[in-house]
């Protein structure tokens, strides 16, 4: 027994040893090259935001890329130049109303397109496509005038509202995972006596909220992120900037402090960030099973 012992125990030693041979090294960042270039590709510009946003107003976009003196003074100082909250109330409010709308008028409208059979339901999704590919741009001046004429231009409200009629690339996004869900747990649903209004939200909502989760973030990203629609609706009020509009404003209204500049970009960043890493599993899963099947 102890001769087996004494035996044994090189053996895992030279296991553990092959595991860390440096060749296994080599051939796992060869395996990996292309992935851990874009990875690098990706973090980079982080990288330097960052940095930049601790460096002092003379250091800033200097061949300098480590900071000679840290100043965290700059993102307290970002909020005494310009209404940081205010914006980021605007941006929250935009991103969170727009978000809960597309999901109450999206998961009806997917749920028909994948469940339903009637006439024209290809059509319609063929027209869900079609819409998906139409740049906003395109109809921006006949919807500016609809909403002028409404008297609302100057608010939230034209940016929330057509979130609540319904999203094209959400709807598609969740009809196409709505249609993995297999149909027996739809026929159990109306043997039990549900109607599709019940099936829709007691059998289907629970069990595809990655899919939900998915759609929820993509939108919750776009509006975060959007610079047109504001810009359009609310540009000439600062009191309904968001933080997109603000920080594109920045620059202007400061003198191009760059440390300042990229302080403001670093707490634009951290919700979304935050956000994703909280969400990063069900939206990954949501994305992974759309589309599987139909």
């Amino acid at each position: 027994m102890a001769t087996l012992t004494a035996t044994a125990a090189p053996t895992r030693s030279a296991a553990l040893r092959k595991k860390r041979h440096p060749r296994d090294i080599v051939g796992w960042v060869a395996v990996h090259a292309v992935a851990l270039a874009m990875g690098i590709g990706f973090a980079l510009p982080i990288v330097f935001v960052v940095l930049t946003a601790f460096m002092s107003d003379q250091q800033a976009l200097t061949s300098d890329l480590w900071p000679r003196s840290w100043h965290p003074e700059n993102f307290l100082e970002v909020f005494d130049k310009a209404p940081m909250l205010e914006f980021f109330g605007n941006s929250l409010l935009y991103s969170v109303l727009a978000t809960a709308g597309m999901l109450l008028s999206s998961i009806p409208a997917a749920y028909a397109l994948a469940r339903l059979r009637f006439r024209g339901s290809n059509f319609i999704f063929m027209l869900v496509i079609a819409a998906m590919m139409l740049p906003p741009q395109v109809v921006a001046v006949p919807i500016y005038s609809m909403w002028a004429n409404l008297h609302l231009t100057g608010t939230l409200w034209p940016l929330v509202v057509p979130y609540f009629l319904g999203d094209a690339f959400s709807i598609f996004l969740l009809r196409q995972f709505f249609v993995t869900v297999p149909q027996d747990y739809f026929d159990a649903a109306r043997m039990d006596g549900c109607n599709e209004f019940q099936m829709l939200y007691r059998v289907l909502v629970p069990m595809t909220k990655p899919g939900l989760a998915a759609a929820g973030l993509f939108t919750f990203l776009y509006t975060w992120n959007d610079y047109f629609g504001p810009l359009l609706y609310v540009g000439e009020k600062q009191d309904s900037w968001t933080l997109s509009l603000a920080l594109a404003s920045f620059r202007g209204m400061h003198q191009v402090q760059w440390n300042l500049t990229m302080a403001a970009t670093v707490l634009v960043l951290v919700p979304v960030i935050v956000l994703f890493l909280f969400a990063q599993k069900s939206f990954v899963k949501g994305i992974t099973f759309t589309g599987v099947k139909g």
